[in-house]
């Protein structure tokens, strides 16, 4: 959790870019290359996609890297294994991105004793409403892992202020309803939402669901205090998968764009 906050304290008054992949995708390798370009490419954390069969909330983009990642045989092991190589080389924050199935398959204190372990920070599980949630949040405080919840634009002042009490590291706020998926526009409720969020914690208050270009990282800096970006990653890398490029240098460009947005 340390690092979470100690990143976001030494940005000053730019905001965090925090770009998704999904591990394994599209081989354990590769991956790994593209993780490591993305950070070193000016990325402040790195939000990392545990390959799931049924990713309720994905859209097409990253249900197919997810597939390309299990057909290869990724499993949680291996996800545990990428955060591990990884810290052994940066040490901004590395946040696992998961689902309660494969969460409590594997056992909620086994799961959060090992991505500890390899050096994880924290932890998003979009599956898990606020009522259910307090158990597992706890297991993964236990063991320095901070939990990072999601509230939507449906989300009301009295939910947001139970979740946001509830989130430790930063609080992702969900720019649109529906899955995943590159947008051409961000909605105008989400600055509204931030908001919320910032009545009720002084935690950093992100956005995430439908970022896909410098421009709309631009516009959410304005009020948000980091920008998450996964489909249009997760696109570029599946583009290069199937012979439309060089992956290392398609994610290495547009993390350098992308910083620049995130500039005040």
């Amino acid at each position: 959790m340390e690092r979470i906050r100690d990143a976001f304290a030494s940005l000053g008054s730019n905001r965090a870019l925090i770009p998704f992949i999904v591990a394994g995708d599209p081989d354990y390798e590769t991956s790994l290359a593209i993780a490591r370009a993305i950070l070193e490419s000016g990325a402040d954390m790195l939000e990392i996609g545990f390959p799931y069969s049924d990713p309720l909330a994905d859209g097409p983009v990253i249900q197919a890297a997810a597939l390309r990642s299990l057909n290869r045989g990724c499993q949680l092991p291996d996800c545990f294994r990428l955060v591990q190589d990884l810290r052994k080389e940066t040490n901004k924050p590395l946040i696992a991105f998961t689902y309660v199935n494969p969460l409590m398959q594997y056992g909620a204190t086994r799961f959060f004793a090992e991505l500890a372990q390899a050096g994880g920070d924290g932890v998003i599980v979009p599956d898990v409403p606020l009522e259910e949630a307090p158990d597992l949040a706890s297991a993964a405080e236990k063991q320095g892992i901070a939990w990072i919840p999601l509230v939507a634009p449906t989300s009301g002042e009295n939910r947001v202020q139970a979740i946001a009490q509830q989130a430790r590291g930063f609080v992702y706020c969900v720019s649109s309803l529906g899955v995943t998926g590159e947008r051409s526009a961000i909605s105008t409720q989400v600055e509204s939402l931030v908001q919320a969020v910032k009545r009720h914690t002084n935690l950093p208050a992100c956005v995430g669901f439908g970022v896909s270009t410098p421009d709309h990282v631009r516009e959410i800096a304005g009020y948000a205090d980091g920008v998450i970006v996964g489909s249009a990653y997760v696109r570029r890398i599946g583009d290069a998968a199937s012979g439309g490029g060089d992956a290392i240098d398609m994610v290495s460009h547009f993390t350098m764009s992308l910083k620049d947005a995130c500039r005040a």
